[in-house]
């Protein structure tokens, strides 16, 4: 299976990945725009344009026309930000895809920004935001950022603030847009049934999209600091979220595959070892787990945990000894095979919707330049040697910085 791969005129690869059995064709349309791109009076900006695309077009030029569209073709229209990507997608039956591409290419090629509805969607984001502070976890995973990276903007939350996002206007809006959606930091990926495709057709409407230089590169991320960060809150249950950037190269894909091993050797699985001592043996936690996120330039290791209030600082300490001790003592074949087989095939499974699938081929192609298929990444997976295993866990060593939502002072955790 290939990813055939043509560079339309502004500047944006259209790649196609043929997806065998499946009734539906995902068009997903991904810039290198996320919340990372923006300067500090941005705040929010990325995640905030998401939300005024979906307000309509030139040929739709409402959202109930955005709405009754996608219901008269029986889509899914919808979004993401992350720190380093906005991306855009439709989910249709195949027979429809070239009607489902009409409408993605309307809305975000000629956009409206209406100041009516650019005051409303504030309010809606705000909420969001609210909503987001006031569950605890949440509010953990954002206090990782500063605890993390500091002042950077890979520090700053996705969301923004309510003060950042009040102060956005048309014209700060159109200013991002313009600077940062180029088709030739971007891509648009036709996954799944693509026998129904016009790929002329397609292709002229993608055209559309804006042609804009590509934009200046990101600045660096900074040197890893250790912090911790609590907020204290009145409860009974205690949110952590301990991060380490261990020292590897985060663009080799070899790399990058370890790390997902890893992550599901430490804490991705019920057989993991912090699941099995944190939650099982000792019964401390009712979540905790690893995560593994490789960006563009820096690789993250998460490890979070939802617990009674009255474990979470011996918790996080046996945390540490654990990751201390795959460092110290490389984890054996057997533990290895069981965890590059169980983060294999929780790939596999989760390619079983389009929609994961085409996230991450565009994370491929906008932050590392390789169209793949999900077979290719799969495979990767499957290929991780235990050596290469071994290596990862001697390279996430020290402490790591710690993000605490709970009733706790700093010093519970020193």
């Amino acid at each position: 299976m290939t990813a055939p791969e043509t560079e339309l005129p502004n500047g944006l690869p259209l790649v196609r990945v043929e997806l065998p059995g499946t009734a539906a064709l995902m068009a997903l349309v991904a810039y290198d725009a996320g919340s990372r791109s923006e300067d500090e009076r941005e705040h929010g900006v990325a995640h905030f344009l998401e939300h005024m695309v979906f307000k309509g077009g030139e040929r739709f030029p409402t959202h109930r026309d955005v709405n009754g569209e996608t219901d008269r073709l029986g889509a899914r229209l919808n979004a993401f930000t992350s720190q380093e990507l906005v991306a855009f997608h439709v989910r249709v039956r195949a027979e429809r895809a070239g009607e489902a591409i009409e409408l993605l290419a309307d809305i975000l090629a000629r956009p409206r920004f209406d100041a009516a509805d650019l005051e409303l969607e504030q309010g809606v984001v705000v909420q969001e935001i609210a909503r987001s502070e006031d569950q605890p976890r949440s509010r953990a995973l954002d206090l990782s950022g500063p605890a993390t990276f500091g002042e950077h903007p890979l520090g700053r939350t996705i969301l923004g603030t309510e003060e950042s996002v009040r102060a956005l206007d048309a014209d700060a809006v159109r200013a991002f847009r313009a600077r940062r959606w180029s088709g030739r930091s971007g891509v648009a990926l036709l996954v799944g049934n693509c026998s129904r495709i016009d790929e002329t057709q397609v292709a002229a409407l993608l055209a559309e999209l804006p042609d804009v230089p590509a934009p200046d590169p990101h600045p660096p991320p900074p040197g890893f600091e250790q912090r911790t960060l609590v907020e204290e809150r009145d409860s009974k249950q205690s949110h952590l979220v301990a991060t380490w950037c261990p020292a590897i190269d985060v663009t080799d894909p070899r790399r990058r595959a370890a790390l997902a091993a890893y992550a599901m050797l430490l804490g991705g699985s019920l057989g993991s070892r912090l699941v099995s001592e944190i939650r099982e043996d000792r019964g401390w936690a009712y979540s905790v787990r690893a995560e593994a996120d490789a960006m563009s330039d820096v690789p993250v290791l998460y490890v979070t945990a939802g617990l009674d209030s009255a474990n979470a600082a011996k918790a996080f300490d046996r945390t540490r000894e654990i990751v201390a001790e795959l460092c110290e003592f490389p984890p054996g074949a057997e533990e290895v095979e069981r965890a590059r087989s169980a983060v294999a095939g929780r790939r596999a499974l989760s390619y079983e919707n389009t929609t994961i699938a085409a996230g991450d081929l565009a994370e491929e192609r906008v932050l590392r330049g390789r169209s793949v298929t999900p077979a290719e990444l799969i495979a990767e997976l499957d290929d991780v040697r235990d050596e290469e295993v071994a290596e990862v866990a001697a390279a996430v060593h020290g402490p790591p910085s710690l993000a605490c939502v709970g009733p706790h002072a700093q010093s519970d955790f020193s």
